[in-house]
């Protein structure tokens, strides 16, 4: 079914093998030890307040707009018959349906597991709201509120870092690229990392693109939230220090779908697909870390809008390992990680892209 372009207007694991280079096994034993530890795994208790401060009304409304203004033809779209419902926005709804009763649907209900940040994580990355650059793919509108899991308010003014890789499987920033191998330009990369600071609402939003997959995961974005960090003149943020480290997923059936199109069908590496995933059968024990989503136009290929909300404990931090770092100079290993598999990245980008705040410098001094 699809929102009349009226309506919108009126509102606007068994795992296979984990990352190349990762120790699965050390990854289950922190996350698992990070909940044990953990008085609370999700964020049903703040339901009510939640709704009682205004705070869901307003996240509905913060989706409603983002969707309105970017949805194709004034038409914001689902099609249950082609895509999995299980986080599809998947309320009984026909175009006369309010936009609120959508994006409602487990706004502020879920806790992101804790995880390891993986082999690819790269330290000094540009502050902005769209990260593609020159990358190909679907594009991808992603909304993120994140909550105190023990007094249930949203956490303002805090850093949120987003990384995953392109529509082939590379991830920017490392010295490897396709089938493992050796690329040390792609150190030189920044596509598809970003941080953005969280509002009063404790949200932040990006554009970015619809990942693709590489042998041994399933599809995936990681994200990282940090306490102290700050955003430097030139840009960039460069910080070791997160509260969270998680990793956002999505319907099996939405990523077969869209792993149809081009480039993502160009890919020759193996599938994992989300059952055969060891760390997100894990996570799914105790909470639920798949994004909801709509459609934002007639095919897939126009876009889709998701989001998720969840859960972050303030007083435990972490240091997080970077396998590289990007300097004024370009990218420099540091020796831990292996980069990411998967086919051609494209061309290096050949500037970088404006972020909310006004152009990021094309000339990047780093660190």
């Amino acid at each position: 079914m699809r929102f009349s372009a009226a309506l919108v207007a009126s509102v606007a694991a068994t795992l296979v093998a984990a990352h190349p280079g990762a120790d699965i096994q050390q990854e289950l034993h922190e996350r698992r030890e990070f909940i044990s530890n953990s008085k609370r795994t999700n964020l049903d208790h703040c339901s009510a307040k939640h709704k009682a401060r205004g705070l869901e009304q307003r996240g509905i409304e913060r989706r409603k707009n983002l969707a309105a203004m970017n949805a194709k033809r004034g038409i914001l779209a689902r099609d249950p018959s082609d895509i999995n419902k299980t986080h599809l926005s998947d309320a009984d709804f026909d175009e006369t349906t309010p936009l609120e009763t959508v994006f409602a649907q487990d706004a502020s209900c879920v806790l992101s597991p804790e995880e390891t940040e993986g082999p690819y994580y790269v330290s000094g990355e540009y502050v902005r709201t769209d990260v593609r650059e020159t990358q190909e793919g679907i594009p991808l509108y992603l909304d993120v509120a994140i909550y105190d899991v023990e007094t249930c308010e949203p956490i303002p003014e805090r850093w949120f870092e987003l990384w995953h890789c392109n529509s082939t499987g590379v991830y920017a920033g490392v010295g490897s690229g396709g089938n493992f191998t050796e690329a040390p330009e792609n150190l030189n990369n920044t596509f598809l990392r970003g941080f953005q600071l969280t509002d009063e609402d404790g949200a932040v939003q990006f554009l970015t693109t619809y990942p693709g997959h590489y042998s041994g995961r399933a599809i995936h974005i990681h994200v990282a939230v940090h306490p102290n960090a700050t955003a430097r003149e030139n840009g960039t943020i460069y910080d070791l220090t997160a509260n969270h480290v998680g990793q956002l997923y999505f319907d099996q059936d939405l990523t077969d779908a869209v792993e149809a199109y081009s480039p993502y069908n160009t890919n020759t590496q193996p599938v994992t697909t989300n059952a055969e995933d060891f760390l997100l059968l894990d996570g799914l024990a105790t909470s639920d870390p798949i994004v909801q989503y709509v459609l934002l136009g007639d095919d897939i290929s126009d876009g889709l809008l998701a989001w998720i909300s969840f859960g972050v404990n303030t007083t435990y931090t972490r240091t997080i390992s970077d396998a590289a770092t990007y300097y004024e100079g370009g990218g420099v290993s540091n020796g831990g990680g292996a980069g990411g598999p998967g086919g051609p990245g494209g061309p290096p980008p050949s500037g970088f892209p404006s972020g909310p705040g006004g152009p990021i410098p094309t000339a990047p001094p780093r660190l």
